[in-house]
């Protein structure tokens, strides 16, 4: 029987040890940076070619915002999470072996294959899972309760994308551990896909509007970066190519995403004027329980037919009915949803 006790003890003191690491040693690899890095890099974008131009540079809640991302990307799992998450997980892997003799962590069917499809196989299924979870999320009254911090917000903006009530952080790892675990992904985070989804997700709450065109040469440009640098074991270039070669291959890709994705991204990627409408003050009796539930990918909502965008949602007011009395602190906001006579 595992020392549970120790492993939360564990968790937390190593946490603390990886968050401080992660402050005083800025890297590639480094969470912290890249966070602050993807968000200037939004409010730069929402400063200079803003979709809603007499919305403020700091608009409001703006730092409530600023607040919650860095608490739920890292305060929450220093706190609370990263520590009761190995219990869990220990927990569910030892008794999972009693009963069947199978160890999760040395279960890997793709263990074999090259990075990359692990990589786009583990995006893929995690996004799946979190927009089914996401649904949930609307559909049962508690767990409204709790994403109603999010859909609090009344303008949007990058920073928007991370405020959430901890009890999303708990609902969402606790339905996507066990399918990903599965299938040998998910029980350690990859960092590539967390910084894409991070990226994603502050581009569908920024107060931006750019073509597919564009957004589709950015994806190609990421595919020529990690074709031009034979990342994720692609090894598409001869190993002494020259920077000629790489540059050309990088331009030639980006371009070639600009032609072939451009007319289709936003049929398969989230949006800024996809995901206005998710949080929509109105929405049709028929929608009652949301609409546009994608994460980052669009296309569950295509095929499972949630999608909607009347009109262009530039100006539509945000919200839900009952959010001019919803608490605007921080401190009320984490508490609301615990106490369902509120």
């Amino acid at each position: 029987m595992p020392d549970y006790i120790r492993i939360a003890l564990d968790g937390y003191g190593g946490y603390a040890g990886y968050l401080w690491h992660e402050i005083t040693h800025p890297s590639w690899h480094n969470y912290f940076y890249w966070l602050i890095g993807v968000s200037l890099f939004f409010m730069m974008l929402e400063w200079l070619r803003p979709w809603r131009e007499d919305q403020a540079k700091f608009r409001k809640d703006f730092w409530l915002d600023a607040f919650y991302m860095f608490f739920n990307f890292f305060l929450f799992s220093l706190i609370i999470y990263n520590a009761a998450s190995d219990v869990v997980v220990n927990f569910f892997n030892y008794h999972i072996n009693q009963l069947t003799g199978v160890n999760l962590k040395e279960l890997n069917p793709m263990y074999q294959w090259p990075m990359w499809s692990i990589l786009l196989i583990g995006f893929v299924v995690r996004d799946f899972v979190q927009w089914w979870t996401h649904r949930l999320l609307h559909r049962f009254e508690f767990l409204w309760q709790f994403h109603k911090v999010h859909h609090s917000v009344r303008e949007m903006g990058f920073a928007a994308h991370l405020r959430y009530h901890w009890m999303e952080t708990v609902v969402y790892r606790t339905i996507e551990y066990l399918p990903l675990a599965l299938l040998g992904i998910g029980l350690y985070d990859f960092f590539v896909i967390h910084i894409f989804t991070l990226a994603v997700g502050h581009y569908n709450h920024s107060n931006i509007s750019v073509s597919g065109r564009i957004t589709g040469a950015i994806v190609g440009a990421l595919i020529g970066v990690v074709i031009a640098m034979g990342l994720f074991d692609v090894s598409l270039l001869a190993v002494d190519a020259s920077w000629m070669v790489r540059l050309a291959t990088v331009i030639g890709v980006s371009l070639l995403g600009a032609i072939a994705l451009g007319p289709f991204m936003k049929k398969i990627f989230n949006s800024p004027e996809m995901h206005i409408w998710h949080h929509a003050y109105h929405l049709p009796e028929e929608r009652h329980y949301g609409v546009n539930f994608g994460i980052s990918l669009a296309i569950w909502d295509y095929l499972f037919g949630t999608d909607y965008i009347p009109k262009e949602g530039r100006d539509i007011e945000l919200g839900f009915p009952g959010v001019e009395s919803f608490p605007e602190d921080f401190q009320h906001q984490m508490i609301y949803g615990l106490n369902f006579d509120k």
